[in-house]
């Protein structure tokens, strides 16, 4: 039986810390690089800003099931911690130096490198919490871990931009040390499961890259035999909630500012601070999202978080089209109205948000944790790989009126999605939301 510490839980949320402070301040600058420096459009631009998009589709479902598989003395999951967050933070603080020569080719390289490093320990981070965590408690364990993720964000907006205005070259030094610190806190503090734990077992960097090319495409089919082919859809439910729910999500996470200021005619700086406001209340109802997915059950959850969302952006839509800002000021009645919104919004993604992965993890066995890790994010990143032109095609078509429509509809696909959802809640008398169904494909 597992034992389950808040206090060990939190040590692990660094490692989702300090990954959540690097990718903040990389979409925040690296962008401004780009067109500032390169003098790239923004059509490359964005294609530029999808590779780490595309190393997670690419990696991430192999390297969780490669960790599945790992055995050393460290355990399963550290070795791919301490080799790929000190090169990741490497070549993160690398990249304003590739600035200042003003080489395209060499500033690429970097961030290329970069991007790879992250995904190669970014899964078998996260497949870290359910090694360590019972099945009840997963839901818990996954709102501290979010909830650490929101705070290195917000440590990232607000004091990256007080280092950025005295060098640009400085959020970059930063991010990158505290990345490294906060996952060998991870790796020094967060004990591995001893049945992964092999004495006398060591990191073989050749040997990784082996097991990759033999293993790893074999699981990952297995895995999504799991998908496809089992009678009991749960599995395939969850997973096309997930990448309707993320469509839906990062639709609004890449175009809202230019909505705020090409059809709400504000500053696009408002219409980011607006975005602001909904992680604010996503990080705050992080860990009590979990408390509630432990104590109603995980698919009601994601159920009631949908919903909520869903009516706070058919709301805002409401909002933007019978009324408009007068000023850009944060007093203004709309734009505050907007924030209230987006404060509600927020709690409704952290339901959804905390629950879905320990659903995913939940229907599958130890040995491939890591596996449906993978999944998850193989899903989600998909989805953040469509949704920018998708939605960029409709807005070309009929305007920025249709944003918040079209976020709307995959929400209300993902809420249809769920409710095929059969496997993956707690099991107990704290949840009796549904019948419990044992993986047994």
């Amino acid at each position: 039986m597992k034992e389950f510490k808040y206090s060990r839980i939190f040590l692990l949320g660094f490692g989702f810390f300090g990954i959540s402070i690097i990718w903040a301040l990389y979409n925040a600058y690296v962008p401004i690089f780009l067109q500032e420096t390169f003098k790239l459009n923004k059509t490359i631009t964005g294609f530029i800003m999808t590779i780490d998009n595309l190393f997670a589709v690419l990696l991430l479902p192999f390297l969780g099931a490669l960790s599945d598989m790992t055995r050393t003395r460290l355990g399963r999951r550290k070795p791919y911690i301490l080799l790929g967050a000190p090169s990741a933070a490497l070549m993160f603080a690398l990249i304003p130096l590739a600035r200042r020569y003003e080489n395209l080719s060499l500033f690429m390289g970097t961030i290329i490198f970069m991007n790879f490093f992250m995904a190669l320990f970014r899964s078998p981070v996260i497949a870290f919490m359910p090694d360590i965590t019972p099945s009840e408690k997963r839901s818990q364990a996954n709102g501290i871990i979010n909830f650490m993720g929101g705070l290195g964000a917000l440590l990232a907006y607000f004091g990256g931009k007080i280092l950025y205005d005295i060098n640009y070259a400085y959020p970059f030094y930063f991010g990158a040390a505290i990345m490294l610190i906060a996952n060998m806190l991870v790796v020094l503090f967060v004990p591995e499961p001893e049945e992964y734990r092999v004495p006398g077992g060591k990191l073989d960097i050749g040997s990784i890259i082996r097991e990759t090319a033999r293993k790893s495409f074999g699981e990952l089919k297995e895995n999504l035999k799991d998908v496809f082919a089992s009678k009991e859809r749960s599995l395939l439910a969850i997973l096309l909630a997930i990448f309707f729910w993320f469509i839906a999500f990062n639709s609004l996470e890449t175009f809202f500012t230019s909505y705020a200021k090409y059809r709400l005619g504000i500053e696009e700086s408002t219409g980011a601070f607006m975005l602001g406001v909904f992680s604010l209340s996503f990080m705050l109802f992080a860990i009590p999202a979990g408390l509630i997915g432990g104590r109603i059950g995980r698919r009601k959850t994601i159920i009631l978080g949908l919903l909520i969302v869903t009516a706070v952006v058919l709301l805002a839509y409401q909002l933007g089209e019978s009324s408009r800002p007068t000023s850009s000021s944060l007093n203004d009645p709309v734009v505050m109205s907007f924030m209230g919104l987006f404060f509600v919004g927020g709690i409704g993604w952290a339901m959804i948000n905390v629950n879905s992965l320990p659903m995913v993890v939940d229907m599958t066995t130890e040995e491939k944790l890591g596996g449906y890790t993978g999944l998850y994010y193989f899903f989600s990143q998909a989805a953040n790989l469509v949704a920018p032109p998708l939605a960029g095609a409709f807005i070309d078509v009929s305007g920025y009126k249709t944003l918040l429509p079209f976020a709307a509809v995959f929400f209300l696909l993902a809420l249809l999605m769920v409710r095929f959802v059969k496997r993956g809640d707690i099991v107990g008398e704290i949840a009796k939301s549904y019948e419990y169904v044992p993986d047994v494909d």
